[in-house]
């Protein structure tokens, strides 16, 4: 397994979670603080904690610690990281298109005779 495939396969664990879904759709938006993040869903705060590790691990995310606060906690999306799993859903995309084109006109040619 090459390092792009076994980036999806992690991107793809981690957004197997609607919870986690909900966390990136939030984050595409702007950065959010845990707690923020965790009211936002509804879910307690040490659940979101074990949600976010989860899109750390998996490069999803990224946190930082504002100088002011060092508690503190600012979490955002890691675009680039949803690239590698955008890439291998336009070469499926492509894959099938490709399919679908070579069965149409074999339908067409079938159907002239």
């Amino acid at each position: 397994m090459n390092q792009t495939e076994s980036r999806v396969d992690e991107a793809f664990g981690a957004l197997a979670d609607p919870t986690r879904r909900r966390v990136v759709e939030l984050l595409g938006a702007r950065p959010y603080r845990a707690g923020d993040l965790a009211r936002e869903v509804g879910t307690s705060a040490p659940v979101m904690s074990r949600h976010l590790r989860v899109l750390l691990r998996a490069g999803l995310v990224t946190d930082e610690r504002p100088p002011d606060d060092a508690r503190a906690r600012i979490f955002s999306l890691r675009a680039d990281q949803l690239a590698a799993v955008s890439a291998w859903l336009d070469q499926v995309q492509a894959h099938w298109t490709e399919q679908l084109g070579s069965f149409r006109r074999h339908v067409e040619r079938r159907s002239r005779w």
